[in-house]
């Protein structure tokens, strides 16, 4: 083996153990796949929980649009807001320092 072609194999497997290594640890490797793919499912039950909030909150907002008012709807937000109840409403009173719990 003369040394032209030693020096071609040993600059083959230097190249090959460069591509070998940047598609594990490179910047789009395997490894860095890997961690956008857990940060994508991540973000997706992230997004699914807030496309159910917002659905609740279109939801809300169509029952208070003025062509059709729920008279329920509206009486549950002005007591809410005003802090008020009316007469025959049963109120109880949580423990001072007790937190209520969310519904």
């Amino acid at each position: 083996m003369t040394f032209r072609s030693a020096f071609v194999t040993l600059i083959c497997f230097g190249l090959l153990g460069y591509f070998a290594y940047h598609l594990f640890v490179g910047d789009n490797g395997l490894e860095a796949r890997a961690r956008q793919q857990t940060k994508i499912n991540s973000l997706e039950g992230e997004l699914s929980g807030l496309q159910a909030v917002r659905a609740r909150l279109e939801r809300d907002v169509a029952l208070m649009r003025a062509d059709k008012l729920d008279p329920d709807m509206l009486d549950e937000r002005a007591r809410k807001i005003l802090n008020f109840s009316h007469p025959k409403d049963i109120v109880i009173l949580d423990k001072p320092g007790t937190t209520p719990a969310k519904p």
